[in-house]
C-alpha cells in the first residue's frame, strides 16, 4: 500500500522520515509518495485534505482534527525550542512594541504566529513570508520585526540581527509546559489499522535514527539549507527528542493546554472531538 507523506527539508524532519522512507526499517509492506514543503505550505495542504500523512503547525491541526487525526511519533515539541522575534534595529523593547511595527512572519497558521498573538496581540501589521526568507527580509529594511523558526534561530546573530524575545521561554514560563510546534497527522478515513501501523512504523523510524545518528547524514545535507553539518546536528538536537517517540503525558498536558488557551483566547473555536489517534 502506498500513502502520501509530507514533512519539511528541515533537519529535525528529514532525521526522523529517512529510516521510514529509504527502508532501513521494516516498513510491513507500506511505501510512502513524499513531498517536502515549507510548514505553512503543509498547513494548507492540510486544509484542502490532500496528504494521507503529514506534518502540520498545531495551531493548524486545531482547524483539521476532525479529517485527522494525531499520531504519538514524529512531533516536534520541548523546552528552548520556540521561535524567536528577531530586528536589524538595535533600540527595539521587548517589553513595549509599538502597533506600527511591520512583523514578517512564517505563516498564518504557524504555531509562532499563534505565540506571538498571545505575548503581542496588538502587533497586527503582519507580512507572511517563507521563513528562509525572514532574514533577508529584515536586512533589506522591508519589515522592522521577523519572527523566526527552525535553523535560522542559529544563524540570525551571524548576520548582524539581534533578538527582541524568545517566544518559547515566553511560553514556558506563562504554563510551564513544553511547547508544541508541530506534530504528524493522519487522515481519519483510512482504516484504523492503517493509522496504527503508520504511528508504530514513525516511531520506529525515530528510534532507528537515535541509534543510527549519522544513517542519514546525506539525505539531510541534501534538503538543509545550506547548513554546515555542525548547525544541521544543532537543529536535530533541539527538536527532536522524547516527544517525538512518544507525547507521553508531559507532552500531551502541553498540547491540550496549548489548545485549551487558545480558545479561551478566542483564537480558536471549541474542539469538540478527540484529537488524537491513540487512547
Amino acid at each position: 500500500m502506498k500513502l502520501s507523506l509530507g514533512f519539511s527539508p528541515c533537519p529535525n524532519d528529514t532525521f526522523i522520515f529517512d529510516a521510514l522512507i529509504h527502508h532501513k526499517i521494516d516498513t510491513e509492506g507500506m511505501e510512502f509518495e513524499v513531498f517536502f514543503d515549507d510548514v505553512e505550505t503543509l498547513n494548507q495542504k492540510a486544509f484542502r485534505a490532500e496528504l494521507d500523512i503529514s506534518k502540520l503547525s498545531f495551531h493548524a491541526f486545531a482547524y483539521v482534527y476532525e479529517q485527522y487525526a494525531l499520531l504519538d511519533a514524529g512531533s516536534a515539541l520541548g523546552f528552548g525550542v520556540g521561535p524567536m522575534l528577531i530586528s536589524k534595529r538595535t533600540d527595539l523593547n521587548a517589553e513595549k512594541l509599538d502597533s506600527g511595527l511591520k512583523v514578517g512572519i512564517p505563516g498564518k497558521y504557524t504555531t509562532a504566529n499563534f505565540l506571538l498573538g498571545i505575548a503581542y496581540p496588538h502587533l497586527l501589521q503582519k507580512v507572511e513570508i517563507v521563513f528562509s526568507d525572514i532574514e533577508n527580509a529584515l536586512l533589506e529594511d522591508r519589515i522592522d520585526l521577523g519572527l523566526i523558526i527552525h535553523e535560522n534561530r542559529f544563524t540570525y546573530s551571524e548576520k548582524g540581527l539581534n533578538k527582541v524575545i524568545d517566544l518559547g521561554s515566553y511560553w514556558e514560563k506563562y504554563t510551564g509546559c513544553a511547547i508544541p510546534l508541530g506534530g504528524i497527522v493522519i487522515n481519519r478515513r483510512l482504516d484504523r489499522s492503517i493509522q496504527e501501523k503508520v504511528n508504530r512504523l514513525i516511531r520506529k523510524s525515530v528510534a532507528y535514527a537515535f541509534d543510527n545518528p549519522k544513517s542519514g547524514i546525506e539525505f539531510i545535507r541534501q534538503h538543509a539549507q545550506e547548513m554546515s553539518e555542525e548547525v544541521m546536528y544543532k537543529h536535530i538536537d533541539l527538536y527532536v527528542n522524547q516527544y517525538s517517540l512518544d507525547h507521553g503525558i508531559e507532552g500531551r498536558k502541553a498540547i491540550d493546554v496549548m489548545f485549551k488557551l487558545a480558545q479561551e483566547k478566542g483564537i480558536i473555536s471549541p474542539i469538540t472531538k478527540n484529537i488524537y489517534l491513540l487512547p
